[in-house]
């Protein structure tokens, strides 16, 4: 029971409906609110009071009832056999008159508070409330195809746009947020502190849009260290600036390509072959999992053989302390806490890895102009 309530009250709808009410509650007035509450508390006194001096044998459970009579009648629900007076009379009648003011307020603020609600949600100007979700920083055509294979990804992650952009041009299912991609308040409202990782896109194919995403990657580090960076960069030439900002991830894309182009014009179909492969392809996810623990000691065609007949999976690599070992010898054994790197149709009973392995020296060793892991065989 406890733990339903618990998913009840930690669902994004209730903390985007908490984080809209706080920021109301910073511009309101409460010396108002708090005026119009004492004033009612001491009308309903006078009232109850008066027509229990006039009307009543003075008994303290007819001053009760007195109390009740008047907070009924100000919300209208009608108790007008206690009074049978003059006095009561016209008591009741100005008390109907208050409360319609008393209602007709708190309607307002509700109505008002609806209808800010619904417009800063469309325009951006809310927060996701998400937690354990991925926010994607900036927009262009890589962010375009990321997050629609986001969403075939047996992962099934919420996904948040921080854009600035009066639309969102993502999905209806992603959340978006408009603002600035280096500004705290911005990455706050994407729930940058309880997200699992951030992608920086740049927004478009220039070295001041690298800056930008170095800009953002600070903000995101300053804001939560443990979140997982992935950066997509322009220039080669930056990369160092990355590292030195702790990205996590980060992707060359045209060093990438220009490395698939050669090794395709040396060998027909391997840009097919790999597009199918990180693209999600009929029965080609590429997937990073945990090594199973009744795996551990086996070599590596014994491994790639168990992979293969019980999860339909075929093994490319083992990672091993921050170091990617591709085709590694005969003589080479799987161990405790390494991860496995394989093309399968689904994940199946596997556990994915969330966490990449420590590399030994703390650098983020490069492989194709994407560094990600350090390649040995």
């Amino acid at each position: 029971m406890l733990g339903r309530f618990k998913v009840l009250f930690d669902s994004p709808f209730l903390r985007r409906v908490s984080w809209h009410i706080k920021r109301v509650g910073e511009k309101v007035d409460r010396r108002f609110f708090v005026s119009l509450f004492v004033g009612l508390v001491v009308i309903l006194g006078l009232a109850a009071v008066l027509v229990w001096l006039v009307e009543t044998d003075h008994t303290l459970d007819l001053l009760g009832q007195s109390f009740y009579w008047a907070g009924a009648t100000v919300l209208g629900l009608g108790a007008g056999g206690f009074a049978t007076g003059p006095v009561g009379w016209v008591v009741g009648w100005l008390l109907g008159l208050f409360g319609v003011a008393i209602v007709a307020t708190i309607t307002g603020a509700l109505v008002g508070f609806v209808i800010d609600f619904l417009l800063k949600e469309g325009q951006g100007m809310g927060a996701s409330g998400y937690t354990d979700h991925i926010v994607v920083c900036g927009w262009n055509a890589t962010a375009r195809d990321l997050i629609e294979e986001l969403n075939r990804d047996d992962y099934e992650a919420r996904v948040v746009l921080l854009h600035d952009a009066e639309r969102s041009p993502a999905p209806d299912w992603v959340y978006f947020v408009r603002g600035s991609i280096s500004h705290d308040p911005d990455l706050r409202r994407a729930g940058i502190d309880s997200a699992s990782a951030a992608i920086v896109c740049p927004v478009d194919g220039t070295d001041q849009a690298d800056m930008a995403s170095i800009l953002a990657v600070l903000a995101i580090e300053s804001i939560n260290p443990d979140v997982r960076t992935v950066v997509e960069v322009n220039n080669p030439d930056h990369v160092p600036h990355f590292q030195r900002a702790n990205v996590n991830e980060i992707m060359v894309t045209s060093r990438l390509a220009a490395h698939l182009l050669a090794r395709s014009a040396l060998y027909p179909g391997l840009s097919q072959l790999v597009s199918d492969i990180v693209t999600g392809g009929e029965g080609s996810e590429l997937y990073r999992v945990a090594l199973p623990e009744d795996s551990a000691g086996m070599s590596i065609d014994e491994l790639a053989g168990k992979m293969r007949t019980e999860h339909r999976a075929t093994l490319l690599a083992v990672v091993r302390g921050g170091t990617t070992h591709t085709n590694p010898d005969l003589e080479f054994r799987v161990q405790p806490g390494d991860d496995l790197v394989i093309v399968a149709e689904s994940l199946g009973d596997l556990e994915p890895v969330s966490e990449p392995s420590p590399v030994a020296d703390g650098r983020l060793p490069e492989i194709g102009g994407a560094i990600y892991g350090t390649a040995a065989t």
